[in-house]
């Protein structure tokens, strides 16, 4: 049997993928290198994007998040790119990387 080093971690339940997206994302924060991925609700599903929830309060909060919280798929259009949701403390967070950054579809409660 010829498994990835990915399909070993899921095998053995390592949450390599969200230990690598919340190392990515809060950097990526940190740093400003963030975009928001444009859609028709995005008054009510990216208040980082209107600026009601600020860079920092989102990082507290992906900061505050573990493994258990994180989910990944495919993007919606393009197949090959993995989206990320956290949902920590009653917030919706989802966001993808397509380099140098990252782009945030939801953040809101």
């Amino acid at each position: 049997m010829n498994w990835t080093l990915y399909e070993v971690c899921r095998t053995l339940s390592v949450p390599v993928g969200y230990r690598s997206a919340k190392k990515e994302i809060l950097r990526a924060l940190r740093n400003g290198n963030y975009q928001h991925e444009s859609r028709g609700d995005i008054d009510v599903k990216n208040l980082l994007a209107l600026g009601k929830v600020s860079a920092i309060e989102v990082a507290t909060l992906i900061a505050s998040s573990d493994g258990s919280m994180h989910t990944e798929s495919p993007h919606h259009v393009v197949k090959g790119i993995t989206v990320h949701v956290i949902k920590v403390k009653n917030w919706y967070i989802k966001f993808y990387f397509v380099d140098p950054d990252a782009w945030f579809i939801s953040v809101h409660k």
